[in-house]
Parts: C-alpha cells; sequence; structure tokens
C-alpha cells in the first residue's frame, strides 16, 4: 500500500436503517488529498447475515484496481449483521480495517438473547477476535479489527483520513449519503 501518495484510494462503507426489512449501505471512494472519486450504493437485510457479501458486491461492482484500502464502519451493522474482515480481504485482495467508537464488553451476550440457537452468527461474532484500541491524532480515541493490514499503518491512514472527532472522511461522508437515501426511501422521494 503506498500511504504517501496524493492519490491513494480508499473505499469507505456506511449504513443508514430503520425499523425496515432492509439498511442502505453507501461507499465513498475518497483520495488521500480528500477529494471523492467514486460511490456505490447496496442494501443489506436487517437482522441477516448478508453483510460481507454487501460490502464485497460493492467493491467489485465499482471495477476498479486502484482502491487501497476498504475501510467499513462496524462489525456488527443492521442488527447484527456480522462482518467478515478476512474473507472481505481474501475475495478483494485490498486490505481491510473495520472502526468502531465505543468501548464495550462485546456482543456476544446481545446476539445469544435475540437469535437464540443462531452459532452460525455467533462464530462468525468470534471469528472477529479482539479489537485494537488507538488514539487518533485528533485526541480521540477508536477500535480496530484489522485483516492484512498492520497496527502502525492502520492508524496512520485513519490520522490522515480524520480531519477532526474521530470518524475517518471516507465513512463520515458515507454515513450521509446513506441516510440521505434512506430518509427519500421513507418519504417516498
Amino acid at each position: 500500500m503506498h500511504l504517501n501518495k496524493q492519490g491513494v484510494r480508499i473505499l469507505g462503507i456506511a449504513e443508514s436503517w430503520t425499523g425496515r426489512e432492509r439498511s442502505i449501505l453507501a461507499g465513498v471512494v475518497m483520495r488521500g488529498d480528500l477529494r471523492i472519486d467514486g460511490t456505490v450504493l447496496s442494501h443489506l437485510t436487517i437482522g441477516g447475515m448478508d453483510g460481507t457479501d454487501a460490502v464485497i458486491s460493492m467493491f467489485s461492482s465499482l471495477k476498479r484496481s486502484d482502491i487501497n484500502l476498504i475501510l467499513i464502519s462496524g462489525a456488527a451493522i443492521a442488527w447484527y449483521n456480522i462482518i467478515n474482515p478476512d474473507r472481505i480481504r481474501e475475495e478483494t485482495e485490498t486490505p481491510v480495517i473495520i472502526i468502531t467508537y465505543e468501548d464495550s464488553e462485546g456482543l456476544e451476550d446481545a446476539i445469544k438473547h435475540h437469535f437464540p440457537g443462531d452459532e452460525e452468527r455467533i462464530q462468525e461474532y468470534q471469528k472477529l477476535g479482539s479489537r485494537d484500541q488507538v488514539h487518533l491524532k485528533t485526541g480521540y480515541t477508536v477500535f480496530l479489527r484489522r485483516s492484512g493490514i498492520p497496527p502502525e499503518t492502520a492508524l496512520h491512514i485513519l490520522d490522515r483520513f480524520t480531519k477532526d472527532g474521530r470518524v475517518p472522511e471516507p465513512v463520515r461522508v458515507a454515513r450521509l449519503i446513506a441516510r440521505s437515501v434512506m430518509r427519500s426511501l421513507l418519504t417516498g422521494i
């Protein structure tokens, strides 16, 4: 990964969901100079197990060979739809960072409560392993799961793409797009 080049590109992915059956995923390709260089949309099932497939499909649909990293906001999105960063990295041949923003004891008990007997979901969650706690140059703490990228490189990338606060620009913009699309669907626009 060429982190110092101006044109480094990250695919940032974030979601928006309501009480409906599907969640909107938005992806933003952003260059190192923080210019947006592409977008992609998808959806996934709330409470389903199709999140990893949706991310892989989004990446593939862009038909680009210049994306250096996939940055995903959340490991259990759309009500415990577990993302598998290793599978995404293997199928896209692109490093993956999953970023979360709150410290927690984990989700295993909540998954067992909401999805009793769902061993596949529990196993997928357990595969995620522990998170790395990192401190951004902005003074905020975030938590990472990584695949195909060392911790110091992940922190360097996040510092480069985070202007203020704790949310890196590619996922911040992707979240705004996902929310806008969801609002449009809800209002029928």
